[in-house]
């Protein structure tokens, strides 16, 4: 035929392709791993911990196909609280983007910023998230800012996994190198027996060097697309919903009413960051902090009632396949939970741990934690149930138990943007990318990191931290 057939390029499945084949995975170890689990107990503060050295077998509970297909739906019944908080924040962010007070704001920063030294807004926001997670394990809370972010990204001449990876660096590295996050560190640091914020001197030097790795990777992939914007890994592709085009800013109102939204959106900000650290919010205050915000920035634009449920509604369309992979993802957990095998998997990552030298034993741990955090990525079920192997382990192997809580979180942190059990599903769809694309930006740049985590745990148990 004259025609030159050129060989197929590897595409991943389609993302709920991938998440169904790895609950029918897990599905299937539940009849080949042994069934197992540890005793738990409560400890001195009350927090109901792993006992070191009770694992025991129990009976087998393996889950058939029909069991893994209900876990689709059970993992979205699991996941409700993170499914729905995700539904409301951003449907109330799309109302506040539609009212064009984003617009104005990136044409500002384009006036403000020119050329290659635009870039700074980049490293800017990752400290400033990260700063925040690292004190208040602010993580899911900044999710719903994604669109905002992809937005202005795409607008000063980036694309959309420039400004995805603004939030979810900046987060996940907050929680890998965090200070005093009381859901990893404080918890981990508790089982540990150690002073609270005890060692916060060196965390604070692994989350700046971490982070300094990040914002390099992601300003030089920026300013590569600057210069060619056919580099980008979704070039070509639409973006429309989270449109701030340039060239059409400037003819864009940027009126009184457009100002106060952004105030509207920056007291949000505040309220959201304040009532987490001081009033103990969680997902049903900051949903209903958003929805307030967003029907005031609509009263501001002096939107009706139906206008404000037209709006709320097409968000919740277009995140609703995000909202799907979350329930998805967790539904993995829920066959692994119901096929009693995550503690013998853990129990069997633990044991080759036992004979090794202090100088490997560290490493060893946090290859450990990044794996684990695959199975559990709640950062304080994840504590409460290594920590307590851990922290044992670490006295007999002589590696200091700071650095056991380091591994720890170092595990927990920038994996939570990784692994397709964790939070990498959501943001994804949040940001309108696919996950294989997305991995093939961020992969490079977790090895990179994980290096960076390892010459930091050498360092750690060299100077005997």
């Amino acid at each position: 035929m004259g025609e030159t057939v050129g060989k197929k390029r590897f595409k991943l499945p389609h993302i709920f392709v991938m998440l169904a084949s790895i609950i029918f995975i897990c599905a299937i170890a539940s009849w080949v791993l042994p069934a197992g689990e540890f005793d738990r107990a409560p400890n001195a503060a009350g927090r109901t911990v792993v006992v070191p050295g009770s694992y025991h077998a129990v009976e087998r509970s393996p889950v058939s196909f029909f069991g893994a297909v209900k876990a689709i739906y059970a993992g979205l019944v699991d996941a409700a609280g993170v499914v729905f908080f995700v539904f409301l924040a951003y449907a109330s962010i799309s109302v506040m983007l539609s009212t064009g007070a984003f617009s104005g704001l990136v044409a500002g920063m384009l006036r403000l910023f020119k050329g290659k030294f635009r870039a700074v807004v980049i490293p800017f926001f990752i400290v400033l998230l990260g700063a925040a997670s690292s004190a208040i394990g602010m993580f899911e809370e900044a999710l719903p800012f994604i669109p905002v972010f992809v937005g202005i990204a795409i607008a000063m001449g980036y694309d959309a996994i420039v400004g995805i990876a603004i939030i979810s660096l900046g987060v996940g590295l907050g929680y890998s190198g965090a200070a005093m996050n009381p859901f990893t560190v404080g918890i981990a640091q508790d089982i540990a027996e150690l002073p609270p914020m005890s060692g916060a001197w060196y965390r604070i030097i692994c989350h700046l060097a971490m982070t300094a790795v990040a914002s390099v990777y992601t300003v030089r992939y920026a300013l590569r697309i600057q210069r060619d914007p056919t580099k980008s890994l979704v070039y070509g592709e639409d973006f429309g919903r989270f449109a701030m085009d340039k060239k059409s800013l400037s003819g864009k109102p940027f009126g009184i009413r457009e100002k106060l939204v952004l105030l509207d959106f920056l007291a949000l900000s505040a309220f959201v960051v304040y009532g987490c650290k001081n009033w103990g919010w969680r997902f049903e205050e900051i949903c209903a902090a958003f929805v307030v915000t967003a029907i005031a920035a609509s009263a501001i634009m002096g939107w009706g009632p139906n206008v404000i449920a037209d709006k709320m509604a097409s968000g919740l369309c277009e995140i609703t396949m995000a909202c799907m992979m979350i329930g998805m993802a967790r539904g993995i957990l829920v066959v692994l939970r119901q096929g009693r095998i995550i503690d013998t998997v853990v129990y069997g990552m633990a044991l080759p741990l036992a004979g090794l030298p202090a100088w490997l034993a560290g490493e060893a741990m946090l290859v450990f934690q990044t794996l684990l955090n695959f199975l559990i990525p709640s950062g304080s079920v994840q504590a409460s149930t290594s920590m307590p192997i851990m922290v044992p382990l670490s006295d007999l192997l002589g590696v200091s138990r700071q650095v056991a809580v380091l591994a720890f979180q170092f595990g927990d942190g920038i994996s939570n943007v990784l692994w397709p059990t964790a939070f990498a599903p959501a943001i994804t769809g949040l940001g309108g990318i696919k996950l294989g694309t997305w991995w093939k930006w961020f992969v490079p740049l977790f090895m990179l990191i994980f290096a960076t985590q390892m010459i930091l745990v050498a360092i750690g148990i060299a100077i005997g931290w």
